[in-house]
This record gives structure tokens, C-alpha cells and sequence, in this order.
């Protein structure tokens, strides 16, 4: 079964990169073949969904969509503005404050809460929006992986390994991943404030929105709050984090139901991604078919047998390679294929996983920052330009993605291992 399984999984990867619209129903059209000819029993398809990242996402979207409807980001992005009159540090701020909010919610989302600030910033200078929305698309790549609920990647990660939101800050008893991406983080300052050098125009003034409702906020910190209470809970569900999720979730839709009608709870339910959640789906059951048919152990072996099973150089390789390949293909179905790789990487070699779990987030979400297309969020923000009527060459955009890429990443290498890999 390992061929016909292997030309399912090469073919469903072909189509999702040829047919990105409709990569969800490859995925799940995939999904449907490899229990249609046997690779993977139909008993065992149900198993091989991580339903606790599902609900965690499907909750999280259902907060997020309240939250930027509040105006509370917006309110906090112009009050910043505020401090500064110099537009190199409003950009670094910006782009910063871009991080600082996906550390903790989607990176789609996180743009489309800062990208009106930056519009209109852009537009009472008179100058291009185009580099400013690409820092803080980039910026937002990054801070992602800063903790478990900060991406789809992380959350992955996350429900793979069993890890909790507080281990993305010390996990077995070392300081995590948080810390690798902010000190990455910290490293790119400088490369941001030499790239926009030349930009030495005043900030003007800007009104301050009001906050329409403060309970969204409320919700999104009590949601980080439980999911940190969640961590210290013994013996707990596979889905806990999901449900708690889901109920503030659903709490925040009946509320607006009580509030402001159907209409308006309607908005909510339409902002879940469900190209997302059903992509997901169908990536859990076509990994699994592929690890049934004994290929995600070959690959495990093909990785060692190369390195000659010096963690170091496994390490170094899943990272580059993890980079190059997300500035092309998006990271979420590249990590959900690659953990169960890494897993059997590891077990072939009798080693910790961790360094090698950490590599692979690091580099796969950070290649996504090199092109365009190699992140959801780098997608949207050029949709937000194009509709104002700005085009982004590819060059424009790499001028700002490689440098910051290769800073970011090379710090978070380095961090990895000195932490994980010694």
C-alpha cells in the first residue's frame, strides 16, 4: 500500500499548490480515496482528526470576529500612534504591535485589525502603504509562533505534542519557544528601521477611535487566562482546550443574539474560516493514511540515513528546508504533514524530539515571510492593497521578507539549539 499511497499524497500536494481555491476539497477528496482503496480503515478516521484543534480554532475565530468589531484594537494601534511623531518609528511600532497581537490571535486576523491604521497613516503623508502593510504582515508571521494560540501552526503543534499554552513559555523546565521568537523578534528591529531609513516624514494627527464594547476584550483575555489554568489541570480531556474555546465562543454569539439580533450573531458565524477548519480535516486523515502505510517511517529514515544521524545536521536540514519550502507552499498543511515525520525521525534515532519539533515551526513559519504567497497573511494583505488600488511585484515584497527572514530565523536557530539541541 506504500505506492498507491504515495502517489495519492504527491498528487494531493500537486493540486493544492495548482488549485489553491480549492485545496480544502483536494484535501478531503484525498481523504476520501485513501479510505476507498482500503489504506486506511474507515473505523479509524474519526481517531485521526484532532478535534481539540478544530474547536480551539473554530472558538478562537468566533472571539477574534467580536473583538475586531469592537474597536478596541483599532483604539489601542492610534493611541500608540499617538506618542510618535517620527513615521521610521510609527512603522517599527506598527509593525511590532502587528506581533504583539498575533502572538495571541490568528495572523489573518491580526492584519486586518492593524491594516486600516496603516492605510490611513499611508494616506495623510501621501505615500505608498504597500512597504508598511508588508512589515507588519511580516511581522505578524513571526510572532505566530510566539504561543500555542497564536497561529494554526502552533495549535498543531501543540495538539500533536500534547503541549499546553504555558509549555510554549517553559517547557521541561527551559525557557520555550515564546522566547526564541521574541528574541528573533528584537533582532529584526534594526533590519526594519534600516529598511524604511529613508522615511523621515512627520506623523500627523490622528483622531482616536472610540471602543464600541469592551467585553470582547474581556473575552479574548479570559480566554488566554483559561487556557493557562487549562495547563495546570491533571488527568484532563483530549479537548479541553477546544471547549473552553467554543463556549466563550458561543457565549459571545448569544450575547450579540440578545443584543443586536440574528444579523449581527450571523456576522460572527461568518467569519470562521471554514476553508480552514475543513482543510484541516482532510490533512489529519491523509496524514494518517500515510503514516498507516508505513511512509511517514520511510521518510523518518530517509532523513537520518542522510544526516547520518547527527541531530545537529537533521536539525539544520529540517530547518532550512522547512523555510525554503514554506516560501512556496503554506505552512499549515507542510507542518501538519512533517510532525509525524519528525516523530519518526526521532524514534529511529532515540532522541527528544523537542529541538527538532521546534526547528520545523520555526523555519516553516518564518519561510512564509521570504514571498508573497507564502503565508496567509502576506496573501491578504496584498488583497487589502490591490483593493486600494496598489500592486505588489514580488521584488517589493522580498526586499522586506528575505532580510528579515534570514535575521529572524538565524537568531531562532541559534536560540533552539543552545536551548534544546546541546
Amino acid at each position: 500500500m506504500m505506492i498507491p499511497a504515495l502517489i495519492v499524497f504527491i498528487a494531493t500536494y500537486v493540486l493544492m499548490l495548482a488549485l489553491p481555491k480549492y485545496r480544502h476539497l483536494v484535501a478531503l477528496i484525498a481523504a476520501a480515496v485513501f479510505v476507498l482503496l482500503g489504506i486506511l480503515p474507515f473505523s479509524e478516521v474519526w481517531p485521526a482528526i484532532d478535534w481539540n484543534v478544530i474547536l480551539m480554532l473554530a472558538g478562537t475565530m468566533c472571539v477574534v470576529s467580536l473583538f475586531i468589531s469592537s474597536g478596541m484594537p483599532q483604539r489601542l494601534a492610534d493611541l500608540m500612534l499617538s506618542y510618535t511623531r517620527d513615521v521610521r518609528v510609527a512603522i517599527v511600532l506598527l509593525a511590532l504591535f502587528a506581533g504583539v497581537i498575533s502572538a495571541f490571535i490568528d495572523n489573518v486576523a491580526t492584519l486586518l485589525i492593524v491594516a486600516p491604521v496603516g492605510l490611513a497613516v499611508s494616506k495623510r503623508l501621501g505615500t505608498s502603504p504597500v512597504p508598511l502593510l508588508i512589515a507588519m504582515s511580516v511581522s505578524s508571521n513571526l510572532q505566530g509562533a510566539a504561543t500555542l494560540v497564536g497561529d494554526t501552526t502552533s495549535i498543531l503543534l501543540g495538539g500533536y505534542a500534547n503541549m499546553n499554552f504555558l509549555d510554549f513559555f517553559v517547557y521541561h523546565g527551559r525557557p520555550g519557544m515564546f522566547f526564541a521568537v521574541e528574541l528573533g523578534a528584537l533582532a529584526t528591529v534594526p533590519v526594519l528601521f534600516w529598511i524604511f531609513r529613508k522615511n523621515k516624514q512627520t506623523v500627523p494627527r490622528m483622531d482616536v477611535v472610540e471602543v464600541l464594547d469592551h467585553v470582547p476584550t474581556a473575552m479574548l483575555v479570559l480566554l488566554v487566562a483559561l487556557l493557562i489554568c487549562a495547563s495546570f489541570i491533571p488527568n484532563k480531556i483530549p479537548t479541553t482546550n477546544g471547549l473552553i474555546c467554543c463556549a466563550l465562543g458561543l457565549f459571545g454569539i448569544a450575547r450579540e443574539v440578545l443584543r443586536r439580533g440574528l444579523s449581527s450573531a450571523a456576522k460572527v458565524f461568518e467569519d470562521i474560516d471554514l476553508v480552514t477548519l475543513l482543510l484541516l480535516i482532510g490533512l489529519f486523515v491523509v496524514v494518517a493514511g500515510v503514516s498507516k502505510a508505513g511512509l511517514i517511517a520511510k521518510i523518518g529514515e530517509l532523513f537520518a540515513a542522510i544526516s547520518g544521524g547527527n541531530v545537529f545536521i537533521i536539525y539544520t536540514l529540517l530547518t532550512v528546508v522547512s523555510v525554503i519550502l514554506s516560501a512556496f507552499i503554506d505552512n499549515i498543511p507542510y507542518i501538519a504533514t512533517m510532525l509525524p515525520v519528525v516523530t519518526s525521525i526521532s524514534a529511529t534515532l532515540g532522541i527528544d524530539p523537542t529541538v527538532l519539533y521546534f526547528g520545523l515551526l520555526s523555519g516553516a513559519t518564518l519561510g512564509g515571510n521570504i514571498t508573497p504567497i507564502g503565508a496567509s497573511a502576506n496573501i491578504t494583505a496584498i488583497g487589502i492593497l490591490r483593493r486600494e488600488g496598489h500592486e505588489v511585484k514580488t521584488l517589493d515584497f522580498m526586499k522586506i521578507g528575505v532580510p528579515f527572514t534570514f535575521v529572524a530565523v538565524a537568531v531562532g536557530y541559534a536560540y533552539i539549539w543552545l536551548v534544546f539541541g546541546m
